[in-house]
């Protein structure tokens, strides 16, 4: 008679921190939603997806590879599988024994991928398990081993891509191209997956390094054969339908691609530099935008204060802070906030970054002079209720919208300032009567965006004396809540962070301190003016962040290193 195979849950309780209480709440989550217990187990943050696969690995009887070794995986056998299938379900073949084939998998009970190897290697299917994490690096390292032998084929006679015009639908479709443009495709698709905002294709003298921007820090992932570079920078000028003749002028140009079913906008600049041309890209997933001021980490009396002010009939809310901190997104989220059927919201952008139904809006393009100032002097003849400005450059823009917020018309648009106060004495100081801004200024969202700390490997500690005087806090303010460091695992890169959110503040402007602003006060007394009456700076938005354990201290203290 065969033994009874233990069950998941005795050999989680057994071999993990798991508390009865803990398996008890989660098996009748279970029963009620009719999910795999692992799955409620690691949303509910008690185990990690690694401890989950060990525990199956034992009740299975298989093997388990916490590292799974390149050098053993047979490319004859990664050949036959489509890398779609392969990443779609989390499997890899590794190497053939006899009759036999070793597959990693992360999903041991998904019994039809099994089959399906069976019969697309026609052979006897030997699973181990691993981590999602690893069988993905490991058919990114295939992938890329394949690549650079297809590129070390040809010669460099052979990489003018000038005639490449078409793209495909689907890069992913794209696997019977060129060396070079699989290259290529390959460093896109991998800045998909890995959540990059921008990659950073940067010449130096005996080689290339590709960056990719994760979160806001720049990470090393590539580095091409120097002698690849011409063909690397010639194809993605190709992309953006740039001049690939032109080596000695900065080049700006857009590329709109689709990776694995996602719309994705690059925005690409290049410029010449000692040892070639630098690329720089921008990447923006138009499937995946936020538009909900609740979800960029507006919450309690601020979301309600910014509500009130978006909904008034006139004024201008300005957002600012330093480039890339989120302010077009935050723009975005306060015009989706307010459109419907009844409200004619126009918008003057560079570029026009997402589409939202229903909305006009109106790309800048310097070369036939449609600038933001010519742009909103049109729009303002087409009967708007709402204007957006991408952002407030010069005086005439900004004496525009003033104009405009003062003969009945909400605008919204982004300045470049430290903080939210710092917005009023920039308009000033740009040629702006303190009277026409005292009297047009609603209120004014200072920003900048942090990375969330990852949940699946937290852990608690107390901060240290220094930390706390940087931050200007004393132990019994953390009294009673749990702060936590950044560990890093494989399901954050070992970044210990994964994803962003913003910190931010609301100056108001009221009767007081349209006041101060008229006799011409500077933009220090405003800010203490404004604490004073309430308003929480973004250190302190950081620091309540910190305490719901949102984020870590250190990522308070480095994206508000400016402020005291």
């Amino acid at each position: 008679m065969p033994l009874k195979k233990p069950k998941l849950g005795e050999i989680l309780l057994k071999h993990t921190s798991l508390t009865e209480k803990q398996l008890e709440d989660s098996l009748i989550l279970q029963r009620e939603k009719g999910t795999k217990l692992g799955d409620i187990l690691i949303e509910r943050g008690y185990l990690t997806p690694e401890e989950i696969q060990k525990a199956l690995s034992i009740q299975l009887g298989l093997p388990f590879y916490q590292e799974i070794p390149a050098d053993r995986i047979d490319p004859i056998l990664v050949d036959k599988i489509p890398i779609n299938y392969a990443k779609e379900n989390e499997v890899i073949p590794i190497t053939r024994e006899g009759d036999r084939v070793i597959v990693a998998t992360a999903n041991p009970l998904e019994q039809s991928v099994l089959d399906d190897l069976r019969i697309i290697l026609k052979a006897q299917i030997q699973p181990v398990i691993a981590s999602a994490l690893k069988i993905q690096d490991a058919i990114n390292r295939v992938y890329e081993k394949k690549e650079q032998k297809a590129i070390s084929e040809i010669g460099e006679e052979a990489m003018d891509l000038s005639y490449e015009l078409d793209e495909p639908e689907d890069l992913l479709d794209a696997s019977d191209e060129a060396p070079i443009i699989r290259l290529v495709n390959s460093l896109l698709f991998r800045a998909v997956k890995e959540r990059a905002s921008d990659i950073h294709i940067e010449p130096q003298e005996r080689e290339v390094v590709v960056r990719f921007r994760i979160d806001g820090i720049l990470y090393d992932v590539y580095k091409p054969p120097k002698a690849f570079q011409n063909s690397i920078t010639s194809r993605i000028k190709v992309m953006a339908d740039l001049n690939i003749a032109e080596k000695r002028l900065p080049q700006d140009g857009r590329i709109r691609i689709k990776i694995a079913g996602k719309d994705i906008d690059i925005r690409l600049s290049t410029v010449p530099i000692t040892h070639g041309e630098r690329i720089v890209m921008r990447l923006a997933d138009k499937s995946n935008v936020v538009l909900e001021l609740k979800d960029l980490g507006f919450e309690g009396q601020m979301y309600e204060t910014l509500d009130g002010l978006i909904h008034k009939n006139h004024g201008i809310i300005l957002v600012t802070g330093p480039t890339g901190s989120g302010k077009t997104a935050t723009l975005y989220a306060c015009i989706a906030r307010l459109n419907s059927v009844e409200i004619n919201i126009l918008t003057v952008e560079d570029p026009v970054e997402y589409q939202i139904k229903g909305i006009g809006q109106i790309p800048v393009n310097p070369k036939i002079n449609l600038t933001f100032a010519s742009g909103l002097r049109a729009i303002l003849r087409q009967d708007p209720d709402v204007v957006m400005i991408g952002e407030i450059r010069d005086l005439e823009t900004a004496e525009i919208a003033i104009q405009a917020s003062l003969t009945g018309h909400l605008v919204i648009s982004t300045l470049h300032t430290n903080d939210a106060p710092g917005a009023v004495t920039r308009l000033v100081d740009m040629g702006v009567e303190p009277f026409l801004v005292s009297s047009s200024i609603l209120g004014v969202i200072g920003q900048r965006l942090i990375r969330r700390i990852c949940k699946a490997c937290k852990q608690e500690y107390a901060p240290t004396e220094e930390q706390l005087k940087e931050l200007g806090m004393t132990r019994d303010q953390f009294q009673g809540k749990k702060i936590y460091n950044a560990v890093g695992c494989e399901k954050c890169m070992k970044t210990g962070y994964s994803g962003r959110t913003s910190i931010k503040e609301l100056f108001v402007v009221d009767d007081d301190t349209r006041q101060m602003i008229l006799a011409g006060t500077d933009s220090t007394t405003l800010k203490k003016k404004a604490m004073q009456k309430g308003m929480k700076t973004i250190r302190d938005d950081g620091i309540s962040k910190v305490l719901s354990g949102i984020t870590t201290i250190e990522e308070i203290l480095r994206a508000t290193q400016v402020e005291v």
